[in-house]
């Protein structure tokens, strides 16, 4: 039990670290590409009708050249990075920390019995049915026409996000529902 205990300690551990270096590396790539784009030279002197702006930069002794495309430049590079893996692992690291901090540890972070008495696996399953149907619930929302008219979304999405944390209140303790509405 002594060493169920350590591992898992040592498992949270190096999850919120990974959580939060992939977080700053998310969050920095998306700060780096909005700078990007408030500083494109638009038009751009580049004759190629589909480029859309471009910008010179130097740093670390080297210049670079970048160019945007508002569709795909006619052809894929072989070599094509993508900014996809920084909020990948960013996901997959918060819900491993989920997981571990709070499912594995329902019975201390989930129940409140002045809430609900309510047994651990209970809880998660709450916990996870929340999760899922929550993202269920917005992608049904964005396959409507009510995605178009930007106001009535937001307005249908904060009510049911309200009606969310509430039930989920009524449900969990109190960290338990915020991290599960906030997730």
């Amino acid at each position: 039990m002594a060493l169920e205990a350590y591992l898992l300690d040592w498992a949270q551990m190096l999850v919120r670290w990974l959580h939060l270096i992939t977080g700053i590396a998310w969050i920095g790539s998306s700060f780096y590409f909005v700078w990007l784009d408030n500083h494109l030279e638009v038009p751009p002197k580049d004759p190629n009708p589909r480029v859309y702006g471009e910008i010179w930069s130097v740093h670390g002794g080297g210049f670079y050249h970048n160019r945007k495309f508002m569709t795909g430049p006619g052809w894929i590079p072989e070599k094509l990075h993508w900014f996809k893996y920084e909020a990948y692992f960013t996901w997959m690291s918060g819900m491993g920390l989920l997981a571990l901090l709070y499912w594995a540890g329902a019975s201390t972070f989930m129940v409140d019995p002045a809430v609900m008495p309510l047994e651990p696996w209970q809880a998660v399953a709450i916990g996870a049915a929340a999760l899922l149907g929550g993202w269920l619930i917005y992608e049904g929302l964005c396959r409507t026409e009510l995605v178009k008219s930007g106001m009535d979304f937001a307005v249908i999405g904060l009510v049911l996000l309200g009606l969310i944390a509430f039930g989920l209140s009524q449900l969990l303790g109190g960290r338990a529902a915020f991290i599960h509405v906030a997730r």
